[in-house]
């Protein structure tokens, strides 16, 4: 079979432009659900700001908040009253006024009203996606497999297992499947290790272990990824017409399917049964942002909602200084009864801040060889 071309690289200013667009508007998704929240529960916001550094144009609106676009177009935040930063530290100031003084101030709500507000904003990530699936759901159908085997690859691990075509697999390692996509995303994720599979063989139900081959394969760029195979190929996709509540239905399980696979990636990585290298970082996702807008406004926005999910689940993990830290600590204040001291809940900050930027220092040096610039750089000094 005859290789089809790589298509192009999209240029470097396309790519930016790419990144930059899809990161404005999760930022505006993420940081509008803590707006939201927060003025659910009257709480008084100084300002809401689409990106950090100076302020390049902005505008008050009647309520007082301050709507800001600033110069580093990455990120994004919601500055309540009472904060001391755009990272909602404290403003230990606000401890010395009186009760009366203390009304709308998000340090000063109770702990459940807290807890929601920082709750939101990795929450509509999530909802922001399913609304996303949804449309494309509705619009082009919802795609899908049956769980059965059209044939097995010559020599491939299957075929060494004993699989045939016309199985159908009903169970990858005791997780039931319901399309062909399911197996694809308990085995893709894997890192190699044998699978257990659950066949019905013609109403003959049995139990087969299969190894799956570590093989890298190339996408429409050129980009390679390393990944099990068992070599066995789907059937042919049937696009299902679907209404509103089928189409966010399967909106919210492709959702949490993808939610599970970067949950189990990520237990990869921290386990050391995959590499810390395979993780992309900001270039990378720059990269593939300008790759899926140059394929069309169907392909960046499926990728957007893709990012989102990441973006929300993030978010959620216990570290200081994203939402899930902050969610820990109220978990440790409702059990204490009264909140960490200060200093601790600084010192947490400050920890959780040294720890992100050392890993996404990491994961921008491994983006830059990935993308070939040390290669590149290694050669004009050669």
């Amino acid at each position: 079979m005859t290789e089809l071309p790589f298509l192009p690289q999209p240029g470097l200013i396309f790519t930016l432009a790419s990144f930059i667009a899809m990161i404005a508007v999760l930022v505006v998704v993420h940081e509008g659900g803590h707006y939201l929240a927060g003025r659910l529960f009257n709480t008084r916001i100084e300002a809401f700001g689409v990106g950090f550094g100076r302020e390049l144009f902005g505008w008050n609106d009647k309520r007082g908040v301050r709507w800001r676009v600033n110069a580093i177009p990455l990120g994004g935040y919601v500055k309540f009253v009472g904060d001391m930063n755009e990272a909602s530290q404290l403003d230990p100031a606000i401890l010395l006024l009186h009760e009366k003084d203390r009304k709308g101030l998000f340090a000063f709500l109770p702990l459940w009203q807290r807890t929601i507000i920082v709750a939101a904003g990795p929450l509509i990530n999530f909802l922001f996606a399913i609304l996303i699936l949804a449309g494309f759901n509705l619009a082009l159908g919802h795609p899908s497999s049956p769980p059965v085997i059209e044939r097995v690859m010559p020599g491939s691990a299957a075929e060494k297992a004993g699989l045939k075509a016309g199985d159908q697999i009903l169970a990858v390692d005791g997780k039931a499947v319901e399309r062909f996509e399911d197996i694809v995303a308990e085995v893709v994720t894997g890192t190699g290790h044998p699978v257990a599979l659950r066949l019905d063989r013609g109403g003959v139900i049995s139990e087969v272990t299969v190894r799956p081959a570590m093989v890298e394969s190339k996408d429409r760029f050129g980009n390679v990824a390393r990944h099990p195979r068992l070599g066995i190929a789907r059937p042919r996709e049937v696009v299902e017409r679907v209404g509103p509540i089928d189409a966010v239905r399967w909106a919210m399980v492709d959702t949490w399917a993808i939610t599970q696979t970067i949950g189990r990636t990520l237990r990869q990585v921290i386990l050391g049964e995959r590499a810390l290298s395979e993780m992309g970082g900001p270039v990378k996702t720059a990269q593939i942002a300008g790759q899926q807008a140059s394929l069309g406004l169907v392909s960046a926005v499926a990728f957007m909602a893709f990012f989102s999910i990441n973006l929300g689940f993030i978010n959620l993990l216990p570290i200081p200084m994203l939402d899930g830290g902050h969610l820990l600590l109220y978990g440790i204040e409702a059990v204490r009864r009264q909140p960490l001291a200060e200093k601790v809940q600084q010192w947490a900050f400050m920890s959780g801040f040294a720890a992100l930027m050392s890993l996404m220092a990491v994961l921008t040096w491994y983006d830059m060889g990935s993308v070939g610039l040390w290669n590149r750089l290694a050669n004009w000094l050669g």
